[in-house]
């Protein structure tokens, strides 16, 4: 297929499943790539609180993913977004998560067919069709009058056995049910090609060849999905508009020097999360948690989410870092961490019969299971004075740890009154110690906007 003249910025498609692990991600990532090599720039999106996913879809389109969650951020903030970073894209494409109407209670809130009507956005349904014939039509018939709101706008058939297998489906399901089949994808080891862990995929800063992978996928979508068809349902989606998209005032003053580890260890960021950090005038300065002695001269610490047991003999080696790190903590060094960045801030980490010993800033020993110790949305309020949050502020994020404590100082401070979640203690988050912030919670700044001012605050303030 030739090159084709870039869409409208509205262009836009959910890429939906019918359940987890059906392949709306290895999809996603091959008409990514396929799209940006014929030329087109491809703005992904990831519905819901997922940063491999993520990582995974920025590597195939080359433009940071956005997550978009109305959970987190409301669905003003989901809208404004979305219309801000597909303004200058050719193609928005949305991966749904889990099954298409799968949400946080009986409704469906917050599932990605609530997304996809927020964006006015055509869904095409990803069935693993594995052993199945005629009843996954039956499938794409209880979707589409399940919601008929929802505008169920074609479907891709994957792990396809063969010519006969496919015919039979695509003819059921476009008699049955009206909605074409638009691609159908043969059956190979795709767990192989992407495997999984705990908390997910591998990501691709682990992965051998990540963009040989991406070439392999954008191959395999060209060959098996009829990407005219596809690119014209997208670029029919009606028109979505914000009343008017916010504007940021320019912070006022010198950029304020903030570090951030940022390494194969800690890679849950957030790309707006970073942003709103410079936007608030954060000048923000790389540290590799593995490799790296020291600390940067900075007023400030970042330490995101990430795989810090995996690395940890590693990270327990670097106890120059270490050191550094508890020594500015205990000077007032305003320091946030998040899940593997309050992993890296306590005392000693025991995984696989081996006890790790880390930074040490908080005298609590922590144990890793082969099951989630916390897993979904979180919500808590702030009930004791720090630094970072003012007295009864609502916190909206969300958790996704295999780690619990198993000792640690009973006069440790913790900040948060844990509603919806686990947290570190029970119904308690938010360790504080001086200027130092550490919880399981994942905040993202589009939900919580003073989170990013007050983090640059505290660091221009600090000497």
């Amino acid at each position: 297929m030739t090159l084709e003249t870039p869409r409208a910025p509205h262009t836009r498609l959910v890429i939906a499943g019918s359940g987890g692990d059906v392949g709306k991600t290895l999809i996603s990532m091959g008409l990514a790539a396929a799209w940006r090599r014929r030329g087109f720039e491809v703005q992904t999106f990831k519905k819901g609180p997922d940063y491999i996913d993520a990582a995974w879809l920025t590597l195939a389109s080359g433009q940071p993913t956005r997550n978009l969650d109305s959970f987190l951020m409301g669905s003003e903030g989901v809208k404004n977004l979305f219309l801000r970073h597909c303004q200058t894209a050719d193609i928005s494409l949305i991966e749904g998560n889990r099954g298409l109407f799968d949400g946080v209670d009986l409704a469906g809130t917050y599932s990605t067919a609530e997304l996809a009507k927020l964006l006015k956005a055509p869904v095409f349904l990803v069935l693993d069709v594995t052993k199945v014939t005629r009843t996954a039509a039956a499938i794409v018939l209880g979707c589409r009058r399940l919601d008929p709101d929802v505008n169920i706008a074609g479907v891709i058939l994957n792990h396809v056995a063969g010519d006969r297998h496919e015919r039979v489906i695509r003819q059921a399901i476009e008699s049955i049910c009206g909605v074409p089949v638009i691609g159908a994808l043969p059956s190979w080891e795709q767990a192989k090609a992407l495997p999984g862990r705990h908390l997910g995929l591998v990501p691709p800063q682990e992965h051998a060849d990540g963009e040989g992978l991406c070439t392999m996928l954008a191959d395999i979508l060209e060959q098996n999905v009829d990407m005219s068809v596809l690119l014209a349902i997208a670029g029919s989606a009606p028109s979505c508009e914000a009343n008017q998209l916010p504007t940021i005032a320019p912070p006022a003053g010198e950029k304020v020097p903030i570090a951030w580890f940022h390494d194969s260890a800690f890679t849950f960021y957030y790309p707006d999360n970073l942003e709103a950090l410079q936007t608030a005038g954060a000048d923000l300065i790389p540290v590799n948690s593995l490799t790296d002695t020291s600390l940067p001269l900075s007023q400030g610490l970042y330490i995101g989410g990430g795989f810090p047991e995996t690395h940890a003999a590693r990270l327990s080696r670097n106890k120059p870092l270490q050191k550094a790190v508890a020594k500015a903590a205990r000077a007032g060094l305003p320091v946030y961490a998040e899940c593997g960045g309050l992993i890296y801030l306590c005392r000693s980490l025991s995984w696989k019969g081996k006890k790790y010993s880390l930074a040490g800033v908080f005298p609590i020993d922590l144990e890793m299971h082969d099951k989630p110790q916390g897993h979904g949305y979180m919500t808590a309020t702030i009930d004791k004075e720090n630094p970072w949050f003012a007295g009864g502020t609502h916190l909206k994020g969300h958790e996704f740890h295999y780690t619990h404590a198993t000792s640690g100082n009973p006069d440790i401070t913790t900040v948060y009154n844990v509603e919806r979640g686990k947290g570190c203690f029970p119904g308690r988050d938010g360790l504080i110690f001086k200027n130092t912030l550490a919880s399981y919670m994942h905040l993202h700044a589009a939900g919580t906007p003073t989170w990013a001012a007050r983090f640059v605050t505290l660091a221009r303030a600090y000497r």
